[in-house]
């Protein structure tokens, strides 16, 4: 017998055992799939939920350190509509407070995203309605509970320079790549839009177990294939907290708006629009019934006045003024001009307030002669080969100042101002049929020139620093983002000699100790400033100053309108100067505080806003600002 012929039994029994291995797995087979049910009641019972997992967003402190903006948790409803069964619809509606129109409304717009993921259905509800619903959710299958950052502010302040959030559109989400989903919360205004990618920080995504309620049963894989947020930055700004809380005490009751900025750096210190509110409510449950209040309110104050409110400055634009006539070289620091009674052209006259004579360029700012800076504008204009290259040299020269531009502030919705060209004044009297005196009242800040309040501040920081600013910024710092904060120190240069200078930050120091902002006065540093009075076709003139302190090294620029607030010393001078010295000092002199008082408790407004109280404090050690003067009315 061969060796081969010896082998083949050994290999039918070595068959054989497989065969009766693999019959015995089939029959376990066949047993636990058809005959017993018990992992078929268990799969019937169990699914995986894919959870996305909110990051918390970035906080946001002031320059001081001082927590403005933090995270508190919130809760929201969500709905996989291929899991919800057969409902009753009114005790579901009941439980979670909707009515069923709003039911229909969700779900339908559920079923459009997918059938299968999930979606929100109730967003940023209270921990006492969470609570409540809780209880009985388990009754309704594909609805579950998840908690999400909602967005609390420590001060009742700054709601136009922070901004809010709010759910995702269609279009936040059509740009943004596949990040956002319904429901989502992003930044809409403010520095909540600005640094959206920074604050929103990265999802996670959380893989669930869940019965067939829709209650988890535990992680997939012990969270193995888990994906945990990053939260966002948190950033520090430049703005003062304090400081802006008391600037918006002073204009509560009024329409307007103040900003003040650090010359040497273009940091925002404070950034009010009056009437505002408190950014708090607009976060939350209440959000959207809050937000409809503010919308309707005749006041409008969602507005963003300091950087989209248009005005004419006024006599604000004088130290401009002198700037450029004396760079040009139509005007020396000697030039006087007589003023009868204002400038007078062709039987026309522009009208201005007794004064003695401005034999010099300091005195023509120290009294804010009409006439002087009519002359100044036209000689300006008529050291050109024609009106119209002067008038584009006057709109060329500005936009080097930040005027009749955007001056590149790193938060939304800032407007450009106006400073007309030779187009404008050929659509009016037709091309070369104009010349200077047709638009002389440029030269007073009237006519067609508009500014914003930010604009004019900027001004007043090209002025302090002698012919340069940088371009007026709320970041002061973000982990990580170094070339961000480099482009936010850029220097622009106006062209224009510091030498030049000397003589308007003294024309605008003489405005203050002899002239029309005497009421601006503080004993213990030089305030440099400039009164305007700006006309207004729709009701009584407006309240402009802009200035900056102290006249060696400015630590502060500073513009204010009062919207029909009359003359520029009436309103606005006196809280531009209470802001200055509150920032410098840290106090009020005991002089000045029945200014101070009668500041606080003036309201020019019919129907103003309720008062705002201060926040509490989300951490003992980091109080909000200790109002010990409010307002009468907002």
């Amino acid at each position: 017998m061969t060796s081969i012929e010896q082998l083949k039994p050994r290999s039918y029994v070595i068959q054989g055992v497989i065969m009766a291995i693999f019959a015995i797995f089939m029959i376990r087979l066949f047993y636990l799939q058809v005959i017993d049910d018990t992992y078929k009641q268990i799969a019937d019972d169990r699914g995986i939920r894919k959870e996305q997992v909110d990051p918390d967003r970035g906080q946001i402190f002031d320059r001081n350190g001082k927590l403005v903006v933090y995270n508190e948790p919130s809760y929201k409803l969500m709905v996989v509509p291929g899991q919800v069964k057969e409902i009753d619809t009114i005790r579901f509606c009941s439980i979670v407070g909707v009515d069923k129109a709003y039911f229909i409304k969700k779900m339908d717009e559920a079923k459009r995203f997918s059938r299968v993921r999930e979606s929100v259905f109730l967003s940023q509800i209270s921990a006492e309605d969470f609570g409540r619903m809780e209880e009985y959710l388990y009754e309704f299958e594909g609805f579950y509970t998840a908690i999400t950052p909602v967005r609390k502010y420590a001060y009742p302040a700054a709601a136009h320079l922070l901004g809010y959030i709010a759910e995702v559109d269609s279009g936040d989400i059509r740009k943004s790549n596949g990040y956002y989903r319904n429901a989502d919360m992003i930044g809409k205004t403010g520095v909540e839009k600005s640094y959206e990618k920074l604050l929103r920080g990265k999802k996670g995504f959380r893989n669930i177990v869940i019965d067939r309620f829709g209650r988890p049963v535990g992680p997939l894989n012990n969270g193995s294939e888990d994906v945990e947020p990053v939260a966002g930055k948190n950033l520090t700004l430049t703005i003062d907290i304090e400081l802006q809380w008391y600037a918006e005490q002073l204009l509560a009751g009024k329409r307007g708006a103040l900003v003040a900025i650090e010359p040497s750096s273009g940091e925002i210190l404070a950034l009010v629009s009056s009437p505002t509110y408190d950014p708090n409510m607009l976060s939350g449950s209440a959000r959207n019934k809050n937000f409809a209040t503010l919308a309707l309110n005749k006041q409008n104050p969602l507005n963003n006045r300091a950087l989209s409110g248009y005005y004419p400055p006024g006599s604000t634009f004088k130290p401009v003024m002198a700037a450029l006539g004396m760079d040009r070289g139509s005007l020396t620091a000697n030039t006087g001009y007589s003023c009868p009674g204002g400038y007078v052209m062709s039987g026309h006259t522009v009208d201005c307030h007794g004064h003695p004579y401005a034999s010099n360029v300091e005195l023509g700012i120290g009294h804010s002669c009409n006439a002087y800076f009519c002359y100044a504008f036209r000689f300006y204009i008529e050291d050109h080969d024609n009106p119209a290259q002067g008038m584009q040299d006057f709109k060329d020269q500005l936009a080097k100042w930040g005027i009749g531009t955007k001056t590149g502030i790193d938060l939304p919705n800032e407007r450009n101002g106006n400073v007309p060209g030779p187009a404008d004044y050929d659509k009016i009297y037709g091309k070369g049929r104009w010349k200077a005196s047709n638009a002389v009242t440029l030269g007073i800040g009237q006519d067609r020139l508009i500014v914003t309040p930010l604009q004019s501040a900027n001004s007043m920081a090209v002025i302090a620093n002698g012919g340069w600013f940088i371009a007026p910024h709320v970041l002061k710092s973000a982990d990580g983002e170094d070339s961000l904060m480099q482009a936010l120190t850029v220097r622009h240069q106006t062209g224009i000699a510091d030498s030049i200078f000397k003589y308007v930050r003294h024309g605008m120091a003489g405005a203050v100790n002899f002239g029309t902002a005497k009421v601006a006065q503080v004993d213990s540093f030089q305030v440099c400033g400039k009164t305007g009075t700006a006309e207004n076709p729709h009701g009584r003139s407006h309240s402009w100053f802009s200035c900056f302190a102290p006249e060696e090294n400015p630590k502060i620029a500073i513009a204010i309108i009062v919207e029909n607030g009359g003359w520029g010393a009436t309103y606005a001078a006196p809280i531009a100067s209470l802001v200055a010295e509150k920032y410098i000092n840290g106090f009020i002199a005991e002089r000045r505080k029945p200014l101070e008082e009668r500041m606080l408790n003036t309201s020019l407004i019919e129907n103003p806003l309720p008062p705002l109280k201060p926040a509490e404090p989300k951490h003992d050690d980091n109080p909000p600002v200790q109002a010990a003067i409010l307002p009468k009315q907002r």
